[in-house]
């Protein structure tokens, strides 16, 4: 007989395609020692009466309870650590402006240690008691924090995906916070992406390097272009910001004569490992060199409502064949809730398709064919967000991690409103993405190994 490690029974939702959610009822899931899901057995399937009686019984069988499901752990695409400290202030201002008298200040204080070992573990736990069992990390320029977060990933257990960030342009970054030259921001990522591999061969879940220069705007040529080589040497992970906002897309205009994307390509920074931030501004161009190369796009919704001055076409670039994922964009985005963001995402998009400028005629409003559903915005979360990473995880399938949120609807303070016992369950999973909150985030499993409980 097969050893498993865990066997789970209940009902899950996990996506099937980006516009179709698949209803796992009642199934029985198969762990084993690697956190990988082994087997799936439907109630139909002849040998399941079989397992149940063989395996209910036993210590590492979990039934969930009436009320309960489970959902994929969400994948976070782009989160900026250290803006943890600032979440939910100075959202209102232009983002240059918002760059340079919070957001670069606040990373200065990276340096400090005791600072960062504080700002992070906040920040991871929080983010795992929000579903998110794996995260896409900008750190700060400081090679030592950033390796921190990446232990502190390792610590608790969630898949941490960490980047010490590139800035190293005198003309275009803060004396107070910047890398030292572009000798200095080469050398410290490639020791740093050393120690986060060698991390990773005592950590479960996984933990990854990742090459990450800020944005163009922030980096030299000789920069880019070292970073596209240490990316191509090690095979790492990269991200970026790409094409946020008029400013940004306007800048890399001017300074090559090409758009973001373009510019990204030629340094070796697109791939089928890159994600790339925002990407509001992509033409159908960049869409179709981001396509070819494999790049995604972290759609990040809530802050692109702050921050870059138009809302992102998705349908149109997923029709393309661009792998896209979400992302919180914290703090740009001030909610660490992939819940909040996923109903951000399905409401920009129908305004972005209705229009919201009544002086003129519905018909002239709004771009046809812009809307997503939350089924959609479920796969961006969840499936979306694995494959923008080539990563196993995203979906409660065979040979994929054991990566679940057990969702409790009936928690006294957080009810959700289902009063009949026979209520659909496409009904109940819509209800769910609406309406969720931290505290029906009743577990939390990354891997196999359970990283956070609520009382």
């Amino acid at each position: 007989m097969t050893e498993y490690t865990l066997i789970f029974k209940g009902t899950a939702f996990s996506s099937k395609s980006p516009t179709e959610v698949q209803i796992l009822k009642e199934y029985l899931f198969f762990i084993n020692a690697d956190g990988m899901i082994a087997k799936t057995v439907a109630p139909e399937h002849a040998e399941y009466q079989n397992l149940l009686t063989t395996y209910q019984n036993k210590e590492n069988f979990h039934q969930l309870a009436n009320g309960q499901y489970f959902f994929p752990g969400f994948v976070d695409l782009h989160v900026h650590a250290p803006q943890w400290a600032q979440a939910g202030t100075a959202l209102d201002i232009p983002l240059y402006d918002w760059l340079n008298t919070y957001t670069f200040p606040i990373e200065s204080k990276f340096s400090d240690l005791e600072f960062a070992q504080e700002v992070y573990e906040d920040l991871v736990s929080n983010l795992l008691a929000n579903g998110t069992t794996t995260s896409l990390y900008f750190a700060t320029v400081h090679k030592e924090a950033s390796l921190l977060l990446a232990k502190i990933c390792a610590e608790k257990g969630q898949r941490g995906l960490v980047g010490k960030v590139v800035m190293d342009d005198p003309e275009q970054n803060p004396d107070y916070y910047r890398d030292a030259n572009t000798q200095t921001a080469l050398k410290d990522t490639e020791e740093f992406i050393l120690a986060v591999k060698e991390l990773a061969k005592s950590t479960k879940q996984g933990v990854y390097p990742v090459v990450t220069p800020r944005f163009i705007p922030s980096c030299t040529d000789d920069a880019l272009k070292g970073l596209g080589e240490l990316a191509a040497k090690y095979d790492t992970h990269i991200q970026s910001h790409c094409s946020e906002s008029d400013w940004e897309h306007g800048y890399v205009k001017e300074r090559f004569k090409k758009n973001d994307a373009f510019a990204l390509n030629d340094f070796g920074l697109l791939g089928d490992k890159s994600v790339m931030a925002h990407c509001n501004f992509l033409n159908d161009d960049d869409a179709q060199l981001f396509a070819e190369t494999g790049t995604a796009i972290g759609h990040c919704p809530i802050s692109n409502a702050y921050f870059a001055n138009s809302v992102i076409p998705i349908a149109r670039f997923h029709s393309k064949g661009v792998d896209i994922g979400l992302g919180s964009d914290v703090s740009g985005g001030f909610s660490p809730s992939l819940f909040d963001n996923a109903r951000q995402a399905v409401m920009s998009s129908r305004m972005l398709e209705d229009g919201v400028d009544t002086s003129l005629a519905a018909e002239k409003r709004g771009v046809p064919n812009s809307r997503i559903t939350i089924n959609e915005a479920f796969y961006l979360a969840t499936a979306g967000g694995g494959e923008s990473l080539s990563l196993p995880i995203g979906r409660l399938q065979e040979n994929f991690t054991w990566d679940v949120q057990i969702i409790d609807t009936n928690i006294p303070s957080a009810k959700l409103p289902i009063f009949d016992s026979k209520e659909d369950l496409q009904d109940i999973f819509q209800k769910i993405m609406y309406l969720v909150r931290p505290e029906n985030i009743r577990e939390v499993w990354v891997q196999g190994n359970k990283v956070h409980a609520r009382a």
